[in-house]
């Protein structure tokens, strides 16, 4: 996936892969808590709110890698705040969206593809 290919100086492809593995999980961890949420942008696409950058966070991995991983495996939390994120938002997750790139660095105020 896209962000086990953004490695950072002097780190092997098999630590960018365990980093971001491990940032996919304490993500899972945080959604099972409420710490955080997802909120659903105008044309579908997801953001998740409360999910700080650091070593301790997200570690450099972007919102939709992680839906994807997460929607790969079939995470029950993830199910969980997306169906809360839709109810709240009035909007339903478009695939086609998230398969468009459609993304955020504002905790959705604005939205695009590049």
């Amino acid at each position: 996936m896209p962000c086990d290919t953004r490695i950072p100086e002097g780190m092997t492809v098999e630590q960018r892969k365990k980093d971001v593995e491990k940032a996919v999980e304490r993500l899972e961890r945080a959604l099972s808590a409420g710490a955080v949420t997802v909120k659903v942008g105008p044309q579908g696409s997801i953001t998740f709110s409360s999910w700080a950058e650091g070593k301790d966070g997200r570690d450099g991995v972007s919102d939709l890698c992680a839906y994807r991983r997460l929607a790969a495996k079939g995470s029950w939390a993830l199910r969980q705040a997306v169906v809360k994120a839709e109810a709240t938002s009035g909007r339903k997750v478009d695939q086609r969206a998230i398969g468009a790139g459609f993304h955020t660095h504002d905790g959705g105020k604005t939205w695009s593809t590049h």
